[in-house]
C-alpha cells in the first residue's frame, strides 16, 4: 500500500512540473488527433456507405419485384434490363450461383427482410442482402446487392454501386492532416497558456518590483518549477525591502549624527580671531556639509519611493528647459510637444536636470532632443564643451568621482550627479551612455523602454 501511495505522490509531482505538462500536452495532442480522425472517418464512412435500408433500394425492389414476378418468364430479362439505370442495376437469374456472391450474408437484416416482404406482399420470400464490406479486399467493385427469390424459384439481383466520397484521395488526406494539425494546435494552445500565464505574471511582478521596491509579492501559482522560482524571488524581494528600510533608518541616524558636530565646528569657528583661518575653516565645513547632504540624498533618494505613473515626458523636458531659460541659460529643445510615458516623473526630472546642468557647466550651446523608436524613447543631451576621454566614460559614473581639475568653486558638486542619473535610468530598465561628438562636445543618451 505504501508503494502505491509513493507512486501516486510521484505521479502528482510529475504532473505538476513543466516536464509533466510537456509530456501531458504531447499525449493529449495525440489522443485528440486520433479521436477527431476516428470521428471523421466514422461519419464520413456512414455518409459514403450508408446502411442498405437508407439507400432507397427497398421501394424500388418492391415495385420492380412485383412487376417482374408477374411477367412471363421469357420477358423477365428484358423487363429487368429496362428497369436498370446508371445508379441502379437489375438482373434476372435462373440460378443463385450465377450471381457469384460472397459467402457472408449480412447479419441484422431481419428488419429489412420483413419490410421488403410486406412491400412485395410475399411473406415467405427468400431475401439476401450484401454490403460493400462483405466482398473482401479481392474485389475491385463492392456494391450493395439484394437477392430476391421469385415464386418460380428464379432470382432477381438488385445492386447499387458503392458510394464514394465527393473528394478525391488527395483532398481527403488533406482534410485528415488539417484535422490533426488543428487538434494538436488546440491542445498545445491550452497547455502553453497554462504555462505562459504564470511566467507572464512572474515577469510582470519582476518588472513592477524593478520600478517600485514596495510592490507586493508575486502570487505563487503555476507548475512546481515556476512556483519555486516565484518563492525564491519573493524571498529576495522581502530581503531587499528589509535592507532598504534598514538603510533608510541608518541614513537618518547618520544625517543627524554628522550635522551636529559640523554645526559645533562652525560655532567654534566664530571664536577664531584670524580671518583667513576662519574663512578656510568655514569653507571646509560648508564643503563637508554639502558632501554629507549630497551623499545622504543620493543614498536615500526619496524619488525612488515615488510610484510609477503616466505623465507627459515631452512636457516635463520642456519644463526643465524653461527652468534653465528662466535662470538666464539658453537651452535648445527639439522633439515632439507631447509624449506619454509611464515612470517616476520626479526621479526622471531630477536625472535630466543633472545632465542638462552638467552640459551647461562644462560646455556651452546645450541642446536637448527627444526622439521615439519602436520600443524605446531616447533623450539626447548635447553640448560643445571639451568632452570626456573615452577611457573615462564608465569611470565618471562612479560615486564621488570627479575628473581631475573639475572640482572648483565655480562648478561645485561632489561627483554624484551622473551616478544618480544613471541609477534612475537603470531603475526604469533603460540605459545611459556617453559619446564624444565628432563636431566637438559630449552627447549623453538616455534610452528608456516603452514596454
Amino acid at each position: 500500500m505504501s508503494v502505491l501511495a509513493g507512486w501516486r505522490t510521484r505521479l502528482r509531482r510529475f504532473h505538476d512540473t513543466v516536464a509533466g505538462w510537456i509530456a501531458l500536452t504531447t499525449l493529449l495532442a495525440m489522443l485528440t488527433s486520433l479521436a477527431l480522425n476516428g470521428a471523421f472517418s466514422l461519419l464520413a464512412g456512414v455518409w459514403a456507405r450508408p446502411p442498405i435500408l437508407e439507400t432507397g433500394l427497398m421501394e424500388k425492389v418492391a415495385t420492380i419485384g412485383r412487376i417482374i414476378n408477374a411477367a412471363p418468364a421469357p420477358q423477365r430479362a428484358s423487363v429487368a434490363s429496362a428497369a436498370a439505370d446508371k445508379t441502379f442495376n437489375v438482373l434476372w437469374l435462373l440460378r443463385h450461383e450465377d450471381a457469384y456472391l460472397p459467402d457472408t450474408n449480412e447479419p441484422g437484416f431481419s428488419n429489412g427482410q420483413q419490410m421488403l416482404r410486406k412491400l412485395l406482399e410475399m411473406p415467405d420470400a427468400t431475401i439476401e442482402a450484401y454490403e460493400p464490406d462483405d466482398w473482401g479486399d479481392r474485389h475491385v467493385e463492392r456494391p450493395y446487392v439484394l437477392m430476391l427469390q421469385l415464386t418460380d424459384g428464379s432470382w432477381l439481383q438488385f445492386s447499387v454501386p458503392t458510394r464514394k466520397w465527393g473528394l478525391d484521395p488527395f483532398k481527403r488526406n488533406l482534410i485528415v492532416v488539417i484535422l490533426a494539425l488543428l487538434s494538436t494546435l488546440l491542445v498545445v494552445l491550452i497547455a502553453t497558456r497554462h504555462l505562459a500565464s504564470p511566467l507572464e505574471r512572474f515577469a510582470e511582478g519582476a518588472r513592477r518590483f524593478g520600478k517600485d521596491f514596495r510592490a507586493p509579492p508575486i502570487a505563487v501559482v503555476g507548475p512546481h518549477e515556476i512556483r519555486q522560482a516565484i518563492l525564491a524571488f519573493n524571498a529576495m524581494q522581502a530581503q531587499i525591502q528589509h535592507f532598504l528600510n534598514d538603510r533608510t533608518q541608518m541614513l537618518a541616524a547618520i544625517s543627524h549624527d554628522l550635522r551636529a558636530p559640523l554645526t559645533r565646528m562652525r560655532l567654534r569657528g566664530e571664536f577664531i580671531e584670524e580671518v583667513e583661518q576662519q574663512t578656510k575653516l568655514f569653507r571646509d565645513v560648508d564643503e563637508m556639509q554639502a558632501m554629507v547632504n549630497s551623499a545622504l540624498d543620493f543614498f536615500r533618494d526619496d524619488a525612488r519611493l515615488e510610484p510609477p505613473t503616466a505623465f507627459d515626458l515631452a512636457e516635463l523636458l520642456l519644463t526643465v528647459v524653461d527652468d534653465f531659460k528662466d535662470a538666464g541659460v539658453d537651452v535648445a529643445f527639439v522633439g515632439a510637444s507631447r509624449f506619454v510615458y509611464t515612470g517616476r516623473p520626479v526621479g526622471i526630472k531630477r536625472a535630466l536636470a543633472n545632465l542638462i546642468d552638467n552640459a551647461v557647466k562644462y560646455g556651452y550651446d546645450a541642446r536637448v532632443e527627444l526622439t521615439t523608436r519602436a520600443h524605446w524613447v531616447e533623450i539626447l543631451v548635447q553640448d560643445r564643451g571639451p568632452g570626456i576621454a573615452i577611457d573615462l566614460h564608465e569611470q565618471v559614473f562612479a560615486p564621488f568621482y570627479r575628473i581631475e581639475g573639475s572640482r572648483n568653486k565655480n562648478t561645485g558638486g561632489v561627483g554624484l550627479g551622473l551616478s544618480a542619473a544613471r541609477a534612475t535610468v537603470l531603475e526604469h530598465g533603460g540605459l545611459l551612455t556617453l559619446r564624444n561628438r565628432r563636431s566637438g562636445g559630449l552627447e549623453v543618451k538616455v534610452s528608456l523602454p516603452l514596454d
